[in-house]
């Protein structure tokens, strides 16, 4: 027995690393041939939440769900108060992705995998398709256009990454792996979320069985979380970057994008006030959503 009842912590966290990035590396699906000339050792590897679109894909998912009565208006008010922190401050708040997960597990057990996939087809057009940067969309379709197979890297449901992915014209999804049985959903991940070193070993893993040269290879992303995967590849980018990642990806000099308007980068110095408007706004969607009802 270990002598403190954390001891085993660091360990079953990365075996559960491990084990997440081999399920995402093994679930990833091509979704469109390339139509010229490829570059079969080069890819790039795209990150979603606030790099792809702006805001987190899986609130935007579960208010998709709300409307379709999987859970009850308080839970999509928590919901509102952690995808407004996530939009104003720009920084993953650990706590809030693990609750996300973890009531998102909950809501989906005992549904069907087809149902999910169905849903993750209109909640696309419903609020995520107005959400995509154009910057980001452009470089991403530079890596097509070179014949450079482009995959999503995302901690959301992998079902909702291939939506995305495939909406966009992209290779393909790699993302968090909900364990099923006769397409039925169990509550249950395989391993755990795609966050973090859990991306780093999937991006490794699918560059082994598609002989890609990580070297050649690119990777861009917002969050600081994702700094092993950025440091993976040969040309590592910063997209709409919270304050960590800018200051790692100055240090090294990795190049920096960011699309955002409004909030710029000022917003780093005030992250106070921020949190009281992610308040507001989600006690006004609240208000609202308990009015419909």
């Amino acid at each position: 027995m270990s002598p403190h009842p954390h001891a085993d912590r660091p360990h079953n966290l990365q075996a559960r690393s491990i084990l997440a990035g081999q399920a995402a590396a093994a679930a990833a699906e091509v979704e469109q041939a390339l139509t010229v000339p490829p570059d079969p050792t080069a890819a790039a590897f795209f990150d979603v939440d606030n790099t792809i679109m702006q805001g987190a894909s899986i609130f935007l998912l579960a208010r998709g769900l709300h409307r379709r009565k999987f859970f009850s208006t308080r839970d999509i008010a928590r919901a509102a108060w952690q995808q407004a922190w996530f939009k104003y401050v720009g920084v993953e708040d650990p706590d809030h992705i693990e609750q996300a997960r973890a009531a998102a597990l909950q809501f989906i057990a005992g549904h069907e995998v087809s149902e999910l996939e169905e849903i993750g087809e209109e909640v696309f057009d419903e609020y995520m398709a107005e959400r995509i940067w154009p910057g980001t969309r452009a470089i991403a379709q530079w890596h097509l256009d070179r014949g450079q197979r482009v995959w999503l890297m995302t901690a959301a449901p992998v079902e909702i990454a291939r939506v995305i992915a495939r909406r966009l014209g992209l290779t393909g999804a790699l993302g968090t792996v909900a364990e099923h049985v006769d397409g039925v959903y169990t509550g249950r991940l395989v391993g755990d979320m795609l966050h973090g070193e859990a991306k780093a070993l999937a991006v490794r893993a699918l560059a082994e069985s598609e002989g890609l040269d990580l070297e050649r290879c690119h990777a861009y992303s917002d969050s600081s979380n994702d700094i092993p995967m950025l440091s993976l590849v040969g040309h590592p980018c910063a997209i709409n970057p919270d304050g960590a990642l800018r200051s790692h990806a100055k240090a090294h000099g990795w190049l920096i994008r960011d699309y955002r308007t409004g909030r710029k980068v000022a917003w780093a110095g005030a992250r106070t006030a921020a949190v009281g408007a992610a308040a507001g706004t989600a006690w006004w969607l609240g208000h609202r959503l308990r009015r419909r009802r």
